[in-house]
This record gives structure tokens, sequence and C-alpha cells, in this order.
């Protein structure tokens, strides 16, 4: 079955908005339009839930069930056991709490291997490990196509690699990257494996669980819903990193790694990203399933219609002498992730775009390392147009006309 787009957009209020009418959203990378669900339940617990949760009052005892709710659903759909997910104040701060544990844990000597295809925000942490003696490798990408090659971490690979980090999907080159043939490499290594999920997820969540790796991180700002970072981790591992939580919290996995103050709020408002989903898949004629295999479905329906539309975008920027497109020209590989280096600044042209309805995005986006190992001119950067399941046929339609006028 075909994704129904008039459905999908009747379920984010976006797209009934006066203010936004005209505009198509095209820097979808940076951010999700918000979800109803998502909506309706963080209104519901500031208005009727804005209390200690977990209280022995009413509201309190409501307020914590819905965060209970959160975790337990969304873990259900990522595949993995409601205390190995973990809810933190982003991505970026969580994979900070990750690095300090395996600074602790590690031994000067010892290995970790990062990426350059990563976004700085989320490679960062792990390179800064190199100040506590620890041996930091570089996983490089193919300078002509941003390309991560298996072969070249295996070449990586020995006895003092503890952990292998790297993107699901990087959010300039947007290539997929194959997580079960790379997590399996690094296991025969014995090493841990950490993928940064923030570029696949809002492309549809994945079965954790059937994937493999030990860690895995994204944003929910980006899979419509509020500003938290979601992150798994895996019972084994999360048993064996020191504790970064209250010392009194250290029996307890989900509390481990997050040393703040959880935001109630938002946690619970989560549980709108699950309704969502849910809700896809019985429009859409989902039959009974349990929760992770409703959502492989709906991944799949969202994917399916996301690469229809990326092959337009892809066939039109290809045929432009002026244009050079980062990374593959083949939808069925690739994230709608598509960032374009011209012969002028990026966020220039994002400037002409919006006046012809496009909301983009141009510069580096934290992608430094991937451009300049691409021979990026980094005073332009790139243009970068992102799009998700929500995206009509007319937006794209709209896109291609003005980039026809633009470039």
């Amino acid at each position: 079955m075909d994704l129904d787009i008039n459905f999908v957009r009747s379920q984010f209020p976006a797209f009934a908005e006066p203010v936004l009418q005209g505009q198509a959203f095209f820097e979808n990378a940076g951010g999700s339009y918000t979800c109803g669900a998502v909506i309706d339940r963080l209104t519901r617990f500031y208005t009727q839930r804005k209390v200690q949760p977990y209280a022995p009052d009413a509201a309190g005892t409501l307020g914590g069930e819905e965060m209970d709710e959160a975790r337990s659903r969304m873990s259900a759909i990522l595949g993995v056991a409601p205390d190995e997910l973990s809810f933190g104040p982003s991505t970026t701060q969580n994979t900070y709490v990750l690095a300090q544990a395996f600074g602790q844990m590690m031994e000067a000597g010892e290995a970790i291997i990062v990426t350059n295809q990563d976004h700085e925000a989320n490679t960062g942490p792990w390179r800064r490990l190199a100040e506590r003696g620890i041996d930091v490798r570089e996983w490089r990408i193919d300078p002509e196509t941003g390309h991560l090659d298996p072969a070249d971490l295996e070449a990586l690979l020995d006895e003092r690699v503890r952990l292998v980090c790297f993107p699901h999907c990087s959010n300039v080159v947007g290539e997929i990257n194959p997580v079960t043939e790379i997590t399996a490499l690094a296991h025969a290594a014995g090493a841990f494996v950490c993928v940064d999920g923030v570029s696949y997820a809002p492309h549809g969540f994945v079965d954790v669980g059937a994937l493999g790796p030990d860690i895995y991180l994204f944003s929910s700002y980006k899979t419509y819903g509020p500003h938290q970072g979601l992150m798994v981790i895996r019972r084994t591992l999360g048993e064996l990193l020191p504790n970064q939580g209250h010392y009194f919290n250290a029996g307890s996995l989900y509390k481990r790694f997050t040393p703040a103050g959880p935001d109630h709020a938002q946690i619970a408002a989560c549980a709108g990203m699950a309704d969502y989903v849910d809700t896809l898949y019985a429009h859409h004629g989902g039959g009974s399933a349990d929760a992770a295999a409703r959502g492989v479905a709906v991944h799949d329906l969202m994917r399916a219609h996301e690469t229809t539309l990326l092959q337009q975008l892809l066939d039109a920027v290809t045929s432009r002498n002026s244009v050079r497109l980062i990374g593959s020209d083949r939808a069925e590989g690739r994230a709608p992730t598509v960032a374009l280096a011209l012969s002028r600044p990026g966020e220039e042209v994002a400037r002409d775009l919006a006046g012809k309805g496009i909301m983009a995005g141009g510069g580096d986006f934290y992608a430094l390392r991937a451009l300049d190992a691409m021979g990026v001119d980094m005073e332009r950067g790139v243009l970068r147009l992102s799009f998700t399941h929500y995206t009509s046929q007319s937006e794209m339609d709209q896109l291609l006309n003005a980039l026809d006028d633009v470039l």
C-alpha cells in the first residue's frame, strides 16, 4: 500500500497554519514538524500534570504513568527492553555523558574508532578522549563519494579497540551505512558499537535489537517530537560502564547515564511519537503485530514514499554541470538529505529559495570534517535540501521549479 500523504499531513498541525501556507519545508534534517499527538500530550502534561511526577496525588501519579508509558512504548518500537532506553536533553549531551563513562572505563593506549563522516556534535565528545591518552583512530570517507568502506574499518581494528562510533547516515552525505555488517565486524574484533542515528531516525524508527549495536542515539525533535535525546544502551554494556548518575540510581539502567534531572513533560510527550506510528499503521491496514513490527512496517511506508520523491530531486541536480552532488545519485541507498556544492555560497542560494517559498539551509551543518575531506570550499559551504515522508509531490514540484529559477 502506498503512503496516504493526505492522511499523513492531517496529523501535523503545521500544514493547517495560515502563516505556513505556500511554504515548502526542505530543511527537515535540522528538525521536523511536530505531530499533533505529541503536541496534545505536551499540552495535557503542562496543563493537567505539571506537578511532581510519581507523587501519591492523582495528577502526580498520572504524570509518572505517562513518562513510563513513553519509555515502554518507544523501547518496544525500537526492539529493546524498557530500561535500555534513556532520555536526555539532547543527543550531543547524551554522547558527552557516554564519552565520560568510556573515558573512566578505558586505559591509556586503548583505542576507539570514529569517522570523518559524522556531524561534529556527535563525534567531538569521542575525539576528546585523546586528552586522556586514548588512541583515537579515524575511519575516513572516500574523498570523491563520501562513502565509508567497511574494508577500511577492518584495517583499523585490533585487540586494543574498545569502541567503534559511526553514523547510520551522514547529515550531508546521506548514504545509509550498513549497520549490521559494521557491527558484526566490530563485535568480532571484541569492540562495542555506538551508532549515531540522528540523521536516519526521521525516516523511520529502526529495530535496534535486530540491527545489533550496543548504543543507538537519535533526537526526537527530528522525529516529529519534543526536544529530547533518546539513547538506547544495551544491558551488557550499560551495566559494565561506570555510573554517571546519582550514586543511589546506580542500580537503575535508564538512570545511570542521565545525570541531569529529566524533562518530565517532554519525556511524557514522546509517547505521542508511538501514537503516531500506531495511527499510521492502523490507517494503512495493519493487522496484529508487535510494536517493533509495526514500527518496521511504518518505516517501510515512509521510505518508499521518500525514495520516489528523492530520485526526482537527484535526477534534477545531477543533470546540471554547475552542481556537485555530495554522495550517491541513487535514492535507494541514501536518506532524503541532499547537499549540493555550488559556485555560490549555500546560504545565499537558500535565501533566494526562501523568496520562492522554499525553506532550505546553507552552510556546513557541523559536518566540516566530511565536507573538507571531499574538497568542498568551506567559504561557500553547501546548500542542503532535506525532507521526510510528509513532503508531498506538489512540494517537490515547487522545489524543482524554484531550483530551475535560482540555479
